[in-house]
C-alpha cells in the first residue's frame, strides 16, 4: 500500500462512517426533513440542481479569486513597505490591525450600502478578510533573514533590491505559502459572506434563498459544493508549493 494512498485512506474512512451516522440517524428520527436531511438526499438534490448551483458558483468562485489576487498583491507591496521602512510599518500597523479586529459581519453592511449589492462590495469584503493573514506571513518571512547571509551579501556590496531578490524572497517562500493556502480559504468565506449579507447571485444568495424557504437540502448541497471547491483551491496551492519548494522535507 503506497504511503500516498495511506495518507488519504484514513480521512476517508472516516467521511464514511459520518456519513453512515447521519445518514442512520435521519431516517430512525421523526424530524423532518427541513430540520435534519438524509446526506444522500443532499448529494441527489446537488446533482438535480447540478447547472443551476455551478452558475451561481462560478460567481463566487470570480469573486473569491479577484479579491485574492487583489488582496495577496496589495499584501506583499505592503510588507515590501515594512521591511525597508520601519517608521512607516510602526505608523500605518495599528490601523491594519484594527481593521483586522473589527468584526467582518459588522463591517460588511456599511461595504454594502457605500458600493451596492454588486461586485465590487464583495471583492472588497474578501481584501479585508485576506490581507491581513497574508501580510503578517511575508513580513515574518522576509525579516527572518541569516545574519551571517546578511553580512555576506552587505561585504559583497550588494544593492537592496539584489538582497531582496537573491535573499530575502527566497528565505520568504516558506512562508509565503502557507499565508497563500490560508487566504485561497478565507477568499471563499469572504466571498460567500458578502452575497449572504446582500446580493441578487451566487452561492450565497442560493443559501440564503433556500433557508428563508426551508429548502435545507438546496442549502447544504450549495454549502457542500462551496467547500469542495474551497478545498481543491487550497490543495492546487498546495501541490504548487511542493513543485516550487521541493527541497523542503514534509511534516
Amino acid at each position: 500500500m503506497s504511503s500516498r494512498f495511506k495518507e488519504y485512506l484514513s480521512p476517508f474512512i472516516f467521511f464514511l462512517i459520518i456519513f453512515g451516522l447521519w445518514e442512520f440517524l435521519a431516517i430512525n428520527t421523526s424530524l423532518p426533513t427541513f430540520l435534519f436531511p438524509k446526506p444522500t438526499g443532499i448529494i441527489a438534490e446537488l446533482f438535480r440542481r447540478f447547472p443551476y448551483l455551478i452558475e451561481h458558483l462560478l460567481i463566487t468562485l470570480r469573486i473569491a479569486l479577484l479579491g485574492y489576487i487583489i488582496a495577496n498583491v496589495l499584501s506583499f507591496l505592503t510588507a515590501i513597505i515594512f521591511v525597508h521602512f520601519k517608521k512607516v510599518e510602526r505608523i500605518l500597523y495599528p490601523y491594519i490591525i484594527a481593521l483586522k479586529i473589527a468584526p467582518i459581519l459588522a463591517l460588511s453592511p456599511f461595504i454594502v450600502l457605500l458600493f451596492g449589492i454588486g461586485v465590487v462590495s464583495k471583492i472588497i469584503i474578501v481584501i479585508i478578510v485576506c490581507f491581513f493573514p497574508f501580510l503578517v506571513n511575508v513580513v515574518s518571512g522576509l525579516q527572518i533573514t541569516d545574519q551571517a547571509k546578511l553580512d555576506l551579501f552587505h561585504s559583497l556590496s550588494a544593492s537592496k533590491s539584489q538582497i531582496f531578490f537573491k535573499l530575502r524572497l527566497p528565505n520568504s517562500l516558506s512562508y509565503i505559502f502557507p499565508a497563500l493556502k490560508l487566504t485561497s480559504t478565507l477568499a471563499i468565506t469572504g466571498a460567500f459572506v458578502g452575497e449572504f449579507i446582500a446580493s441578487n447571485k451566487g452561492i450565497g444568495y442560493v443559501v440564503l434563498i433556500a433557508t428563508r424557504t426551508l429548502k435545507t437540502e438546496t442549502a447544504l448541497a450549495a454549502i457542500t459544493l462551496i467547500v469542495v471547491t474551497g478545498i481543491m483551491l487550497f490543495t492546487l496551492i498546495d501541490l504548487l508549493e511542493k513543485k516550487i519548494l521541493f527541497w523542503q522535507k514534509p511534516n
